[in-house]
């Protein structure tokens, strides 16, 4: 069996996921909702690593991002009605760790 040297440095190559710049308001918080109703963003409560900034872009690429590396970092996990983005940058700030 023949593996494509592309697609194994893809998957290993750490990946994260974040919110659009263009994603409007109810999108951004739209995808809050759903994200954090699968997976665990105590993170972004007032008093934690990533409340700050406390504006739904930033909030909802947290989001987004803890829902996407939980199911296994695929991309279609970073969908959400086409306002994700896959990046390969790592888009931690301070004391907020994206995982």
């Amino acid at each position: 069996m023949e593996v494509d040297a592309d697609i194994v440095v893809a998957l290993l190559q750490k990946t994260w996921c974040v919110a659009k710049p263009s994603s409007d308001e109810a999108t951004l918080l739209g995808n809050i909702n759903y994200a954090c109703s699968q997976v665990d963003c105590s993170v972004l409560q007032r008093g934690r690593t990533c409340f700050f900034p406390d504006n739904l872009m930033s909030h909802a690429s947290i989001a987004m991002n803890l829902y996407y590396q939980s199911r296994g970092r695929n991309p279609w996990n970073c969908f959400f009605k086409n306002s994700g983005l896959v990046v390969a940058t790592d888009p931690s700030y301070g004391s907020c760790g994206y995982a």
